[in-house]
C-alpha cells in the first residue's frame, strides 16, 4: 500500500470496507438461485414489492451523479445544484409514476426500446436500442472511473488497478444474481450511503458554525473577486445564474425550467430503462406506478447529504477552495490536479475519524457499485432481448438468452474500463453527464411523449426524429466552448451546465418539429393497432388497479404523488 495516499485510512477503516464487500458478494450469491430463466435474471420475476423497488430506483441513480458530480457542482455553484432534484428529478418522477408506468408495465414489454418497437417499428426501435446501449457504457464508465479513483486514494494502487479490481468486484454479483441482486444490493446501499454522508454532513456544518456560518464564509471567499459567483447568485436558488451560466436572470429561469425541469429531466426520468426497468421488476401495476412516487421522497432530501457537504468543502477544504479561486493545486485522486470532483475525499480526509472513514469509503463505494450495476443490468436486457434477439439470433430456448445476457455483462464491464478514461477528462462530471442525457434522452424524450399524446405520429417519423434530435445535440456541443472538451469549437459562447441544457432544449424542438412534418407526410398505423400505445386509444381500466381504491390513502398513487409535489414546491420556496 503506497504512503502517499490521500485518505490516511487504518485497519478499522479497511475492516468495514472487507466486511461490506462480503456482504455484496453474499447477496450475489443468494440471489443467484433465484435465478431460473431470462425473465428472473433481467427483471426479478417481475415479483418485488414497492418499497423495495421504489428505494432500489434511487439507489441506483445514487451513483457518481448524486455523490461525486452533486458534491462537485455544490462545491463550484452553491445552492443552485439543488435544482437537479427539485426542478429536474422530482417532477418527471411523478409523471413516470402517475402517467406513464402504467403503460410500460400494462403492455409487459421487458424494456423501454421494446416499447418503442411497438409503437414505432424497427427503425426508431433500433436507434433507441444501439443509442441507449452505447449511452449505458459511456455512464458505466463514470461510476467504475470514480469508484477506482476511490481504490485509488484509499490504498494508493495505479487508477488502472483499481479500475479493474472495482469492474470485477461490480461484475461478480450481477453475473451472479442478474437484477435481483442488483436491486437488494441497491436497497442495502441506500441505507449505506446515508449512513455514511449524514455525519459528514453534520460534523462539517458543526465546523463551519452552522449554516449561517457557512453562508458567511462563502459570502467572504466571493468577495475576493476572480471568476468566484457572487455570494448571492451562490446562496439561492433562484434564479440560478452560477449554475446556468447565463448573465440574465429571465433566461437563467427560462434554461433551467425547460432546459432541465423539461427536456432533460423528463428525458431521463420517464424514458431511462435505468431507472424504468426497477418499476418494471414490481409485482403490480399499482406497485409499479408508485415505485417512482415513493422513490421521490428520499430523493428530495438527497441534497442535503451531497450538495451541502460540497460547499462545505468549498470554503472548509485549503485545496478545494484555492481550485475555486482559480489555482492549480498538485494531487487529487487522479493524481493529475486537484478537481472539484475530489471535494467529498478531502472532506473526509478532514473530517472523520476513523471508523467512520471507513464507514464514509463504504458509502461512496456503494454508490458508485450501485450506479454501475444499474447502466450493466440495463445494458444487458437491452442487448439481448432488443438486438441481439430481434436483429441477430431468433427463437433460440430460453437458457441461450440467458447465456447470452451473462456474456453482456461481462463484456459490458470490460468496455466500462476503457470508457472511464473519458471521464477523467472532465473536472466536474455533471458537465459530462448532462452533455450525454441531452444526446441521448432529450431526442427520446420528444419521441415517446409525442408518440404516446398523438396517434397521428408515423413510424418513419419516429426515427427520423431521434436521429435528427441527436444530430442537434452534437452540434450544439460542438459549437459550444467546452461541452465537448477542447473539440469545441466556441462558435456559441456558451459554457459548462447551460450549454447542456441549450444542446438538450435544440434536440428537443429539432425532434418534435421534424416528427410533426415528417408524419403529415408518412401513413400511421391503423388505430386499432395502437391500444395500450397511445393514451387515447387505451381505456381506463387497462391504466389502473382496481383493488388500489380500497387501499387507504398512503398505499394510493395519487395522494401520494400529491403530498409529494406539495412537499417539492415548498423546498423551492424556503431556499
Amino acid at each position: 500500500m503506497a504512503s502517499d495516499t490521500l485518505i490516511s485510512a487504518n485497519w478499522v477503516d479497511y475492516l468495514i470496507v472487507f466486511l461490506y464487500f462480503g456482504v455484496v458478494l453474499g447477496i450475489g450469491l443468494v440471489a443467484r438461485r433465484q435465478v431460473s430463466d431470462s425473465v428472473d435474471f433481467f427483471l426479478s420475476g417481475r415479483s418485488l414489492p414497492a418499497w423495495v423497488t421504489g428505494l432500489a430506483f434511487i439507489s441506483a441513480n445514487l451513483g457518481a451523479v448524486e455523490i461525486m458530480g452533486m458534491s462537485a457542482s455544490g462545491a463550484e455553484f452553491g445552492l443552485p445544484t439543488v435544482h437537479y432534484f427539485w426542478v429536474g428529478a422530482i417532477p418527471a418522477m411523478l409523471f413516470l409514476g402517475v402517467v406513464m408506468m402504467p403503460f410500460y408495465y400494462g403492455s409487459k414489454v421487458r424494456s423501454v426500446p421494446e416499447f418503442m418497437y411497438r409503437r414505432f417499428g424497427t427503425g426508431a426501435h433500433l436507434v433507441n436500442s444501439i443509442s441507449f446501449a452505447v449511452a449505458q457504457l459511456l455512464i458505466a464508465g463514470i461510476n467504475l472511473y470514480l469508484l477506482g479513483s476511490i481504490i485509488h486514494a484509499l490504498i494508493g494502487w495505479p487508477l488502472w488497478v483499481a479500475l479493474v479490481v472495482a469492474a470485477a468486484i461490480v461484475l461478480s454479483y450481477i453475473t451472479l444474481g442478474g437484477l435481483s441482486a442488483a436491486i437488494y444490493n441497491e436497497v442495502l446501499q441506500f441505507f449505506v450511503i446515508v449512513a455514511a454522508l449524514l455525519p459528514l454532513t453534520l460534523i462539517g456544518l458543526n465546523r463551519v458554525g452552522g449554516y449561517g456560518g457557512l453562508k458567511d464564509k462563502i459570502t467572504e471567499a466571493a468577495s475576493g473577486g476572480g471568476d468566484i459567483a457572487p455570494a448571492d447568485q451562490q446562496l439561492n436558488s433562484w434564479p440560478g445564474q452560477a449554475l446556468s451560466g447565463f448573465d440574465s436572470p429571465v433566461l437563467s429561469v427560462i434554461g433551467i425550467v425547460f432546459g432541465l425541469g423539461f427536456v432533460l429531466s423528463f428525458g431521463y426520468w420517464t424514458t431511462n430503462f435505468v431507472e424504468v426497468q426497477r418499476a418494471m421488476a414490481s409485482n403490480s401495476i399499482s406497485a409499479a406506478r408508485k415505485t417512482p412516487i415513493i422513490g421521490a421522497f428520499p430523493k428530495m432530501f438527497v441534497p442535503f447529504i451531497t450538495i451541502l457537504p460540497g460547499m462545505i468543502a468549498a470554503v472548509l477544504v485549503t485545496e478545494i477552495a484555492d481550485v475555486k479561486a482559480g489555482e492549480t493545486v498538485a494531487g487529487g485522486a487522479s493524481g493529475e490536479g486537484v478537481a472539484y470532483n475530489d471535494s467529498l475525499l478531502y472532506l473526509m480526509r478532514d473530517l472523520l475519524p476513523n471508523g467512520l472513514l471507513g464507514l464514509a469509503i463504504a458509502g461512496l463505494l456503494a454508490a458508485f457499485m450501485a450506479g454501475m450495476a444499474a447502466n450493466i443490468s440495463a445494458f444487458n436486457t437491452v442487448f439481448s432481448y432488443d438486438l441481439w434477439q430481434r436483429y441477430f439470433v431468433k427463437d433460440r430456448d430460453d437458457d441461450y438468452y440467458l447465456k447470452v445476457g451473462r456474456l453482456a455483462t461481462v463484456a459490458a464491464t470490460f468496455i466500462a474500463i476503457f470508457t472511464a478514461s473519458l471521464a477523467s477528462n472532465f473536472s466536474n462530471i455533471m458537465e459530462y453527464l448532462q452533455t450525454l442525457f441531452g444526446f441521448f434522452n432529450a431526442p427520446l424524450f420528444a419521441t415517446f411523449i409525442l408518440g404516446m399524446f398523438w396517434k397521428r405520429m408515423t413510424a418513419t417519423a419516429g426515427w427520423v426524429g431521434l436521429v435528427s434530435g441527436t444530430t442537434a445535440a452534437v452540434l450544439v456541443a460542438f459549437l459550444s466552448e467546452d461541452a465537448f472538451g477542447s473539440w469545441s469549437t466556441g462558435t456559441i459562447p456558451l459554457g459548462g451546465q447551460g450549454a447542456a441544457f441549450v444542446a438538450a432544449a435544440a434536440a428537443f424542438v429539432v425532434d418534435i418539429v421534424l416528427s410533426v412534418v415528417v408524419s403529415l407526410v408518412t401513413k400511421p398505423k391503423p388505430v386499432e393497432e395502437l391500444k395500450g400505445l397511445v393514451y387515447s386509444e387505451t381505456p381506463r381500466e387497462d391504466l389502473v388497479d382496481a383493488d388500489e381504491a380500497f387501499y387507504p390513502w398512503y398505499r394510493r398513487t395519487l395522494p401520494l404523488a400529491g403530498v409529494a409535489l406539495v412537499m417539492v414546491v415548498i423546498l423551492n420556496l424556503a431556499f
